[in-house]
């Protein structure tokens, strides 16, 4: 893969999206979901060297050299809702979009993923000020988000100096609180003992837990214990069992966020994109009109709609991996260096009262 021609994708279910701005372009259908989503889903590989996209009703096309630019890599997000099963998009452009679509009643949240403290390849040789950045833009909202959502892969090897260095870090962020999930390099030399004393303390099992924050129902899975062949991720009998009860006694019309490191829709299972148990988990939540999964691990945003679930991959703060299939392996990738923070970001996630949608606006480290 040429790392000049970097590509991420972004994976639609609903036709007649308008981002704003759109030319119509490259589109395939996708072969990359090994389950069977309710509808029929696109991958748009997108890329941003070009000026302009315009607006395409008929075909929604999306000019794969155009998309990001508009999106502007150079700092500002795609503000995504989801609504009766309808995926609508609009450019933001910070500081002031943020504040604006967090009216009274509701609340805002920010995901970061994939830290991977202790990394120093030429992928990226200074993963703690990437990490400084993104902690710079989330102090920079117009509104300090309530928490912040760490989606795993704190650490690069899980020694006690990279927790700490992490640590140390994130005491600086504007948050209220931060909540964390594991990823596989978070636990690699004691089955996650370690982990779980520093960021896991009140959890259940290998470190899966739930909370509420106004009206929201949050779930925190572990899905990196008990890796599948190929690197699938794994949730367990004892905890499925765990979660099955946990919203059990939940109204239908609760709003649920759950998070994880691995995804839990099969993005690309050669590579281990995908969690082998993850059916059974997301069959609970069937009964529910609004459920978000935040996950990490792959280092690319990647998006679908399945049924009354939005599903939603974040950049990694450290550095990115291939598109899928794009190499002949997943692992760190190399990009020129002026463009390095252009494929870095975080995630905003905005709560309405009484709305069905949450908000997931993408954002880089560009111009941080």
């Amino acid at each position: 893969m040429d790392p000049e021609r970097f590509i991420p994708e972004i994976i639609f279910l609903v036709p007649g999206i308008n981002p704003g701005c759109v030319r119509s372009g490259l589109q395939t259908n996708s072969k990359l979901m090994k389950n069977t989503p309710n509808q029929i889903t696109e991958t748009r590989p997108l890329a941003g060297d070009a000026d302009q996209i315009d607006p395409n009703l008929e075909n929604d096309g999306v000019d794969r050299r155009g998309f990001l630019k508009c999106m502007a890599w150079a700092g500002t997000g795609m503000l995504w809702t989801i609504s009766g099963g309808v995926l609508a998009s609009k450019i933001l452009s910070p500081p002031n979009a943020a504040a604006a679509d967090n009216p009274m009643g509701g609340f805002s949240f920010v995901q970061i993923s994939d830290s991977h403290i202790g990394f120093n390849k030429p992928a990226n040789t200074d993963v703690i000020g990437t990490l400084k950045q993104a902690i710079a833009k989330i102090n920079a909202l117009p509104a300090a988000p309530d928490f912040i959502l760490h989606t795993g892969d704190l650490s690069h090897l899980s020694t006690p100096e990279e927790f700490d260095a992490l640590d140390q870090l994130l005491k600086g962020v504007k948050a209220g609180r931060i909540f964390y999930v594991p990823g596989e390099h978070d636990v690699l030399n004691d089955n996650g003992k370690q982990y779980r004393d520093r960021f896991g303390k009140d959890s259940k099992g290998d470190g899966w837990y739930s909370f509420d924050h106004k009206g929201v129902h949050f779930i925190g899975l572990v899905n990196v214990m008990n890796l599948k062949p190929g690197g699938l991720g794994f949730l367990g009998h004892d905890q499925l069992e765990w979660l099955e009860d946990d919203v059990a006694p939940l109204s239908a019309s609760t709003p649920i966020v759950v998070f994880a490191h691995v995804p839990l829709w099969t993005i690309y299972p050669d590579w281990g994109w995908g969690t082998d148990d993850s059916a059974q988990a997301l069959s609970y939540f069937k009964r529910f009109g609004s459920v978000t999964v935040l996950n990490g691990h792959i280092h690319q945003v990647q998006q679908k709609i399945e049924g009354g679930v939005s599903f939603h991959t974040a950049m990694s703060t450290a550095f990115p991996q291939p598109q899928p299939g794009a190499a002949p392996s997943p692992g760190p990738m190399k990009v020129p260096a002026e463009k390095l923070r252009s494929v870095l970001g975080l995630t905003s996630v905005n709560y309405i009262q009484g709305a069905k949608a949450l908000a997931v606006v993408d954002s880089t480290l560009a111009g941080a």
